[in-house]
């Protein structure tokens, strides 16, 4: 059994969404300490004039906050509330958008309901992206798990946790400090995601084709192709792989 991990992330890009399909279990790793500045609160969508950023306030902590514990701002007034300002943003530069009332009424209902943790919204919008691309892949929250130890000690503990025998490993972060050659002892091997960004049809063509953005993008503009385009692409039946032992 492979198992991926990863932070919650809002409105996750596609590269996630390809690193969950590749994996039999997909850990949001949501007790770690929320980063600033990241991707775990705001993403990117394409407007008329190139793209803008799509955040969601929180509420003031501690550096040692962990994303399960941030909670989010609901403050201000109503014309300037976070939900309001999201949903005016996309329903102006994706009403247009081919299948934008395909799924209108349920992101709709994201920027109406009340949210009080960051983690309860994004866990929500990653099972809405699932259905939508027809990923069944199961979740399981680390904070459930009751890990220990950091990096390698920590996603040795997480393979054991799971009974995983492999661990898919993005390109970013996560290759400067795992260590393959302890995982391999503990009989885990390890697969490096390989992901070729799909290029599609985008609103504002004129603009040229932006990629790493929400997935919302490639859902608004090709709707149910959306699976067909990002995951036959990326995810054979096994796609080749790098192991470490």
């Amino acid at each position: 059994m492979i198992v991926a991990a990863h932070q919650p992330s809002y409105l996750p890009w596609l590269g996630y969404l390809d690193k969950l399909a590749k994996a039999d279990v997909f850990v949001v790793m949501d007790d770690l300490q929320y980063e600033a500045q990241n991707f775990q609160n705001r993403n990117r969508v394409k407007i008329n004039n190139g793209t803008s950023w799509l955040t969601v306030p929180l509420q003031a902590g501690a550096q040692s906050d962990r994303i399960c514990d941030k909670k989010i701002c609901n403050g201000g007034s109503p014309k300037e509330h976070w939900q309001r300002r999201t949903w005016l943003t996309l329903e102006t530069h994706y009403r247009r958008a081919p299948f934008f009332a395909l799924y209108a009424d349920e992101l709709r209902e994201v920027y109406t309901r009340p949210w009080d943790t960051l983690v309860e919204l994004n866990l929500h919008v990653l099972d809405l992206a699932r259905r939508w691309f027809g990923i069944t892949r199961p979740i399981v929250r680390s904070s459930s798990l009751g890990l220990t130890g950091q990096k390698t000690d920590r996603i040795l503990d997480l393979c054991k946790k799971v009974k995983a025998h492999a661990y898919l490993s993005g390109a970013g972060g996560s290759a400067d400090y795992l260590d393959v050659e302890q995982l391999g002892r503990a009989g885990i091997s390890v697969v490096w995601q390989r992901f070729d960004h799909p290029i599609y049809a985008q609103r504002y063509g004129e603009l040229g084709f932006v990629q790493n953005l929400a997935f919302l993008d490639l859902l608004l503009n090709h709707g149910p192709a959306a699976r067909d385009i990002l995951l036959p692409r990326s995810h054979p039946a096994r796609m080749p792989a790098q192991v470490g032992a």
